[in-house]
């Protein structure tokens, strides 16, 4: 059985289609998969990048592109009403529902709907109160120790090379975003060309350097 661990933010429409999307793509193979809240803000401050939200023009298609996968893939979506927003009361919630940090896919489903589901502000303090009270954390939201827990994760991601969410990984690799998911599923199928060319394009020497 092959281990994944899902690098998730529920501010990222993305990852909220991959989520959906993940169990139908995996169907037919042996796997077990950990969800790992962390804050992208902090995946694109480390990388020296801005958001596709923060970029003029990018946003709108980002937003039209996430649109139609959401159609292609018969996900319900509807934008939250407003995006980006500050999403670390939701990560700090589904941490504080486990002991370890590591929330189940429920709490982790419940809070993606939350966001992308219904159209309405994803951080609005009323609504919030309301999905802390359906989801029960066994600790307090904004404890330290939740706050510790949401760094490490993060922390842990950058040291692994994790740029962007959604991130799938498993053994020595990563996969990146909803479009990865197909490859994903290849390589848990032991699919050969992993080990002929998943080295290959890190030998690709860099000609300019901006």
């Amino acid at each position: 059985m092959k281990l994944i661990t899902f690098y998730l933010d529920f501010i990222s429409p993305y990852a909220y289609l991959a989520f959906e999307r993940l169990p139908q793509a995996l169907m037919g193979h042996s796997y077990s998969v950990t969800y790992k809240p962390v804050l992208f803000a902090a995946l694109l401050k480390h990388h020296g990048q801005l958001g596709p939200a923060e970029i003029p023009g990018k946003r709108d298609w980002t937003y039209r592109q996430i649109l139609w996968l959401a159609k292609e893939h018969g996900v319900e979506l509807q934008f939250p009403a407003s995006h980006p927003f500050n999403p670390l009361a939701l990560l700090r919630l589904a941490l504080a529902c486990d002991a370890q940090g590591l929330p189940n896919r429920h709490v982790c489903e419940t809070l993606f709907r939350h966001v992308w589901r219904g159209g309405a502000e994803a951080a609005d303090p009323g609504r919030l109160q309301l999905v802390t009270q359906h989801l029960e954390p066994h600790r307090a939201v904004n404890s330290e120790e939740v706050k510790a827990q949401l760094k490490a994760h993060t922390d842990e991601a950058i040291a692994l090379g994790v740029f962007g969410v959604p991130t799938f990984a498993v053994d020595d690799k990563l996969f990146w975003g909803l479009d990865a998911l197909p490859m994903l599923q290849q390589y848990l199928a032991g699919d050969a060309w992993f080990d002929l060319q998943w080295q290959s394009a890190a030998r690709v020497a860099q000609g300019v350097r901006r």
